[in-house]
């Protein structure tokens, strides 16, 4: 969502780009979903200040909630949080805070920004994120807590953000799960994005698009990742910014539209 569809970050973005975006996305046969680190609030606040429509599915909270969306109702999926809860063995995220509490390169984010299957961290820019990660891993094995870990760089402040998952309940997972209940595959399925936090889905077999506005850094290494035989004509890189290198993307893949 930000600086993927939302024009938040440094680069310019066309003013035709958001209205066609709208146009298109409110086809019948498009479903639309946001893909997101933000929590409701937050992508309710982007929907409206930069005039977006309004999806009918949104994986917010970096893939740890499902919202389906109807008549302006957000409704939670209860069935993807029963599938994601057993990774932590019953653990709250309280429970992990102290785990973690005397690390001194972890500083917890801001309380809106967390969830009960969600713990979010600042770290420095320049930290040795294999460490971290280590260091991390070795205190969760003694309760057998399965996590996932997504880091990436906030480009506006320079910070580095560290998201604490259940293994189960990243991006990608959230993204096949919700396909599978809709029964939709990956002949109609695109996902676009911009940063590091959105590798493992650029790395996949799903088609999709990284804007032009995307770091050079995460172009090359989302090409590397996604370089084997069979994911090479999966990735897109759009020479357009925002929502117009969205536009570009599903042009590429589907020029019928």
């Amino acid at each position: 969502m930000d600086r993927t569809v939302i024009p938040n970050g440094h680069d310019k973005e066309s003013h035709q780009a958001r209205p066609l975006f709208r146009k298109l996305t409110n086809q019948p046969e498009i479903t639309l979903v946001y893909v997101t680190g933000r929590h409701k609030e937050l992508i309710e606040q982007a929907i409206q200040e930069y005039d977006l429509p309004v999806p009918d599915y949104a994986l917010a909270d970096v893939g740890t909630t499902i919202y389906n969306i109807k008549n302006d109702h957000w409704e939670i999926s209860t069935s993807w949080h029963e599938a994601i809860a057993p990774d932590w063995q019953g653990k709250q995220r309280a429970d992990l805070m102290t785990l973690l509490k005397d690390h001194p390169e972890l500083e917890l984010q801001e309380k809106e920004k967390q969830n009960h299957y969600k713990l979010s961290y600042y770290t420095p820019e320049n930290i040795k994120l294999d460490v971290l990660l280590y260091e991390i891993r070795e205190r969760f094995k003694t309760k057998s807590i399965l996590a996932s870990f997504i880091w990436s760089i906030d480009d506006l402040t320079h910070q580095g953000l560290l998201d604490i998952l259940p293994h189960s309940a990243n991006k990608l997972h959230a993204i096949r799960f919700l396909m599978e209940q809709l029964g939709f595959d990956e002949s109609n399925t695109v996902f676009a994005g911009d940063s590091g936090n959105d590798m493992e889905v650029f790395a996949s077999s799903i088609k999709s698009i990284i804007v032009g506005n995307a770091t050079e850094n995460v172009k090359q290494e989302a090409l590397k990742k996604a370089g084997i035989p069979e994911n090479e004509q999966q990735l897109y890189i759009a020479k357009e910014n925002y929502s117009a290198g969205v536009i570009e993307g599903l042009k590429y893949y589907f020029p019928e539209i």
